[in-house]
């Protein structure tokens, strides 16, 4: 059976500054991700990671270029379908968790759904079976400050995905995890991702070879463009002698 793919990006370019002055960050970027796929993404600071991540979520522009997620097609206008890209196309995840420390974890999740246009009613039982999905039924009513980093970056995932969206951007997701949670956040993206029912997308950044590796597939964004899918090449490991 095909798995249908669920982004594509299309010779995406984008410059900052102009004139002398001006830096071609993605220089033509040609990608895929299928439905139910983990993918990492790494490179050197400054190659434009984040750039990607924010023109796939909607959040900035191309220069050139086209995206294809799910239904909606953009690239270098705002997507006309933004709203619904934000909620039911992709979710964010960062480092930092962003969660409001007075809010319970299912207040926190339920909000998000708010502002993107839900009825309060729908929006709680939403966001109370995205916090089932990530594990913490037994910490719905929990505030932040009684949950450990690990499960606040889960309150955090249940938020990203909430709404039925299928496909999340993290932006370095464990940089704030010790080893151990961070290995736990991971394996938490691949049951999202490998579920039979209704599974998930990952475009996750991360400059931890060892999470990279336990992907499903990684991408190194290298000179504006996508360079190498394995830790192999991304590190410069091998090559012509053994």
């Amino acid at each position: 059976m095909t798995i249908p793919t669920l982004l594509e990006v299309t010779q995406l370019q984008r410059g900052f500054g102009s004139g002398s002055e001006r830096l071609e960050v993605l220089k033509g970027i040609d990608m895929e991700i299928v439905q139910g796929e983990l993918v990492a993404l790494m490179g050197p600071s400054g190659c434009g990671k984040s750039t990607l991540l924010n023109i796939i979520g909607g959040l900035l522009e191309g220069d050139s270029g086209d995206i294809r997620l799910g239904e909606m097609s953009f690239g270098t206008e705002k997507p006309a379908q933004l709203v619904q890209l934000r909620r039911e196309g992709v979710g964010w995840i960062f480092q930092d968790f962003h969660l409001l420390a007075h809010l319970t974890a299912l207040d926190n999740v339920a909000l998000a759904l708010e502002l993107a246009g839900l009825e309060a009613d729908e929006a709680d039982q939403q966001a109370k079976e995205a916090l089932i999905r990530v594990g913490l039924e037994d910490r719905i009513d929990h505030i932040p400050d009684q949950l450990s980093g690990g499960q606040q970056q889960r309150v955090a995932i249940a938020r990203a995905i909430a709404g039925n969206r299928k496909m999340l951007l993290a932006d370095e997701p464990t940089g704030n995890l010790d080893i151990a949670t961070g290995e736990d956040i991971l394996q938490l993206f691949k049951e999202l991702c490998h579920r039979e029912d209704d599974p998930l997308s990952i475009l996750m950044v991360t400059h931890d070879p060892n999470l990279a590796s336990q992907a499903d597939r990684m991408l190194l964004l290298k000179d504006g463009t996508v360079a190498a899918s394995d830790i192999r090449s991304a590190w410069g490991i091998g090559g012509e002698e053994e």
